[in-house]
């Protein structure tokens, strides 16, 4: 149930006062309202831009969901000026459209979209569509068996170069047609390859063909005879490694370039031809037996390979200790563009080859996307801010000035949102840690109010300073009269490679306390109240969630989204064991049965305290989570459950890691509340909402 603003019940103090009216915050269904802004492409001559809206749709509504009415993710292209004004949508598939980009000579708009009224094994894949700039009916160029998954069109705009997935045999069709289906674990690959198709014709030519997959869309050398590719020997999440290779268009043929298995993204040709530049990031492990290694936890570093000698370059500097994003080359070859993690923001760097510098071009913002003009003096990109979700930007030249040019949630400004303050404390070691506060909508200083605490994902990720409006805590918490703390403890991203490695072999030992040392910094501010704090986070989030509950009972309540309480069967059934080994080294299964290693997998897991657990803790999981499989719930549940302690596990059908469902989005926002307010607030008490 909703409550008026005007019925505000005064959460620190759990007693039913009169209040004023106070403006609305966001609640459950203004989350579910939002569009997503993406995938910018500015045209050559910089007078347009494309770009998708993403939002919740029901396409085959009836009006009343008793029935069975299904509200669907879709994205569509939109386009707008570059001076700004009106923006006007272009596409409006009942299956949504994706990836638009504009031709070398800005004259066709291609996009990716499944077009096609047939469900279930025939639905329709999704395929490249071409639609002229200037109006008119868009067609289809592609019918790859398995769809599109990326594409990049050739210099000249002749020909379109594409990845699908090789192709499934007649005989092995007919028997999936007909469930006949078992599978090999980590046996049955379905590798992606590069096709070209001609655009008059529609002719397609198969590139590559090999053992391996190749991922990302390639880039194309400026005379358009050969296409830059990074390629892994099996598609599996866990295989990290990756090689550079350049394939002739004409011939077919294949150079494979570097032999290191350390390439990140794909290797982009400089305008000259002459050079590739990506980012490299250097093994630290020996790879097991199988040939994979533990994934690496260091900065990614910029390089160049010389295609004339073989020589690669390393741009890295000891002064630039972040990790370096895909890279783009500007036009006239003189710099290295790309964005990166820094701090609580994401930031735009260019590397100046002239001087052998990194300069950041952006100012507390959080960048994505990236599309420059054909004479790069012009730069489209988005914006998010912690007042207004993601927005279409152009920024000219290189002091930075961004001009916003779109307002898709307009009806934002009839909403008053939580403040956003970036802060940091001392933790135990004396070392500086950083977060974001978020304030209840229309704090009053000196006012102490429930607080919760959300712990990131990763641990190899941040909370950044963006609009807290996603199915986490965020603006609906504000708007119910709690503050958020969003710390960034050791093991962030964004704070230079030690501080990323610094909870390596010690998850729940520094960053348990910078996350403790930045609760009592905000109890010391006079902000939380330090009887009604609650705690909550989603996958090493989870994880530290169990971990917290476990070690303390400072918190009234807690939720454990997609945790993993039991380290050691993690590292035996997660699709990335290899992220787990970075931290703790490969379980030592030798017969000794406790050695020190498997102790340390046992000692640094929630599961193991589950006696000592007093907090109220609300399980939420994914039904087919293959990152953090559903035995890791089900096992801190059991050992939760049959010593007595409040718990309650909740299973979501269909869903991964992360929901993609819209009555599971909203159903977790609420459930989690409903626990959190409940034994943090009291039985029956409600904040503002």
């Amino acid at each position: 149930m909703r409550f008026s603003c005007a019925r505000v019940v005064a959460a620190a103090l759990l007693i039913p006062t009169v209040a004023a009216a106070q403006p609305r915050g966001l609640d459950d269904a203004d989350i579910m309202r939002l569009k997503a802004v993406g995938g910018v492409s500015l045209s050559p001559d910089g007078a347009r831009v494309l770009y998708t809206v993403s939002a919740w749709e029901h396409p085959a509504a009836r009006g009343d969901t008793a029935l069975g009415d299904r509200h669907e993710r879709r994205s569509h292209v939109w386009l707008v000026a570059a001076t700004g004004g009106t923006p006007r949508q272009l596409t409006y598939g009942e299956r949504g459209e994706s990836q638009p980009s504009w031709s070398p000579d800005g004259s066709t708009i291609a996009f990716v979209t499944a077009r096609g009224a047939v469900t279930g094994d025939d639905a329709p894949r999704p395929q490249l569509w071409l639609l002229p700039a200037d109006g008119g009916e868009a067609r289809q160029l592609t019918t790859a068996r398995d769809g599109v998954s990326g594409y990049a069109w050739s210099p000249d705009g002749s020909h379109i170069a594409f990845l699908t997935t090789d192709t499934l045999t007649r005989e092995q069709e007919a028997k999936r047609r007909r469930r006949d289906d078992p599978q090999v674990y980590e046996g049955d690959f379905r590798l992606s390859h590069i096709w070209v198709v001609q655009i008059a014709s529609g002719k397609t030519t198969k590139v590559t063909s090999g053992a391996f997959t190749v991922s990302g869309a390639p880039s194309w050398s400026p005379d358009g005879k050969r296409l830059a590719f990074a390629a892994s020997p099996t598609p599996m999440i866990r295989d990290e490694r990756r090689d550079a290779y350049v394939a002739d268009v004409a011939t077919q043929s294949i150079e494979r370039m570097t032999t290191t298995n350390d390439v990140e993204g794909t290797p982009q040709f400089s305008p000259d031809g002459k050079l590739l530049a990506y980012a490299m990031l250097s093994h630290e492990f020996a790879p097991h037996k199988d040939g994979i290694m533990p994934r690496t936890l260091r900065n990614a570093k910029l390089v160049t390979y010389d295609l004339a000698t073989r020589t690669l370059t390393n741009l890295g500097r000891p002064d630039f200790d972040v990790s370096a994003g895909q890279p783009r080359w500007s036009p006239d070859g003189k710099e290295l563009w790309f964005t990166a993690s820094d701090r609580v923001y994401q930031s735009l760097f260019a590397y100046d080859f002239a001087t052998r510098n990194y300069v950041k071009r952006s100012r507390n913002a959080l960048v994505g996307g990236l599309s420059p003009s054909k004479d790069g003096r012009t730069l489209a990109l988005t914006l998010d801010a912690a007042d207004m979700p993601a927005e279409v930007y152009v920024q000219q030249g290189a002091e930075w000035a961004p001009q916003r040019l779109t307002t898709t949630n307009g009806w934002l400004a009839e909403r008053t949102l939580g403040k956003s303050e970036v802060i940091t404390w001392k933790s135990k070691d004396g070392r500086e840690v950083e977060g974001v506060l978020l304030y209840p909508v229309g704090y009053q200083p000196g006012t102490k109010v429930p607080l919760v605490v959300s712990a990131h994902g990763g641990p190899t990720s941040a909370h950044t300073n963006g609009f807290k409006g996603g199915t986490s805590p965020g603006q609906t918490y504000a708007a119910r009269g709690w503050a958020v703390l969003y710390p960034n403890p050791r093991g962030s991203t964004g704070y230079g490679e030690w501080w990323m490695h610094a909870n390596s072999n010690d998850w729940g030992g520094g960053d348990y306390r910078d996350i403790m040392t930045g609760v009592d910094a905000v109890i010391a501010r006079g902000i939380a109240d330090s009887s009604k704090m609650a705690f909550e986070g989603w996958s090493y989030g989870g994880y530290m969630t169990s971990w917290v509950v476990s070690q303390t009972g400072r918190f009234k309540s807690a939720m454990m989204g997609a945790g993993l309480p039991s380290l050691l069967s993690m590292a035996g059934t997660t699709d990335i064991p290899g992220y787990i080994n970075t931290f703790f080294g490969q379980p030592q299964y030798d017969g000794s049965i406790v050695n020190a290693n498997i102790r340390k997998y046992l000692e640094r897991s929630g599961i193991s305290y589950s006696d000592k657990v007093t907090t109220p803790l609300l399980i939420l999981h994914g039904g087919n989570d293959e990152r953090v499989p559903i035995g890791q719930p089900m096992e801190f549940y059991r050992a939760l459950k049959d010593r007595g302690k409040t718990t309650e596990l909740v299973f979501y059908p269909r869903e991964g890691h992360g929901f993609t469902e819209y009555y599971h989005q909203l159903d977790r926002m609420k459930r989690e509340y409903e626990w959190l307010a409940k034994f943090t607030l009291g039985q029956g008490t409600r904040t503002a909402m």
